[in-house]
């Protein structure tokens, strides 16, 4: 009992006078320390048309599970691809998110870097920066989802991220790509760019798993897990490469 207490007592004198943990960090901390690394992994998908921002969680067999839909507060630009800065349009397409584009000191209360313009922007000669999942609901090329839905996606998102998933893949589409729907934009100015998210969103849908995505010839290509290397075209990657602004 004694020695109890002693520790206790030493745990106590850390919290409070370290420098080194801050209240705002310590959560945290705790969240990373009894989270199961194995199944801490997320995916995150967003459909412009519905208004809706999917968060999948990894289970054991290796498969990702809805976890919980968002409704979006806000998005600008209507449908079809960032293209230029300025265009107020929001991004469509495969991004990355990393520990590093985390904010948690937005002025839109939390926001997370999608990481545009990617390799495929990059490659069509597009522009822009600060495009960000955040709070509020006001938005000139981002998604804002509302102070209280950004703290629950920014926590689960950083406690993937505090739990060894070293990047969180997002995939943006214009709507769901089902054949349904891609059949009544077939006349869009945008539909030979949608006819490569499909692809990705199919593989999804049914095999769990999120599908590889390269950059080859300045288009997107899906890369199918049953390919070997020599079928694919360009460096293969898990994503799109993303670049923080």
């Amino acid at each position: 009992m004694k020695l109890s207490k002693f520790f206790s007592a030493i745990f106590l004198f850390v919290l409070i006078y370290s420098p080194a943990i801050q209240a705002s960090n310590y959560s945290f901390l705790l969240n990373n320390n009894v989270s199961d690394s194995s199944n801490s992994s997320i995916f995150i998908q967003i459909f412009k048309q519905e208004g809706l921002l999917e968060l999948y969680q990894k289970t054991p067999s290796g498969k990702y599970k809805l976890s919980k839909t968002y409704p979006i507060c806000k998005f600008s630009g209507g449908l079809g691809p960032k293209k230029i800065e300025g265009d107020l349009k929001s991004p469509e397409g495969f991004y990355q998110i990393t520990a590093e584009q985390l904010n948690p000191n937005s002025r839109y209360y939390r926001s997370i870097n999608i990481g545009f313009p990617n390799e495929f922007d990059k490659a069509q000669g597009y522009s822009g920066s600060y495009l960000m999942i955040h709070g509020s609901c006001v938005s000139v090329g981002c998604y804002a989802m509302t102070d209280k839905y950004m703290g629950e996606i920014y926590q689960t998102v950083e406690t993937a991220l505090l739990s060894g998933q070293s990047v969180i893949n997002v995939s943006i589409y214009p709507f769901k790509m089902t054949n349904e729907n891609m059949l009544r934009y077939r006349n869009s100015s945008h539909y030979a760019f949608w006819k490569q998210l499909q692809p990705a969103y199919e593989y999804f849908n049914r095999t769990g798993r999120p599908a590889e995505v390269s950059v080859a010839l300045g288009k997107y290509a899906v890369i199918d897990q049953a390919d070997t290397p020599t079928k694919l075209l360009g460096s293969k990657s898990q994503y799109a490469l993303t670049k923080i602004e």
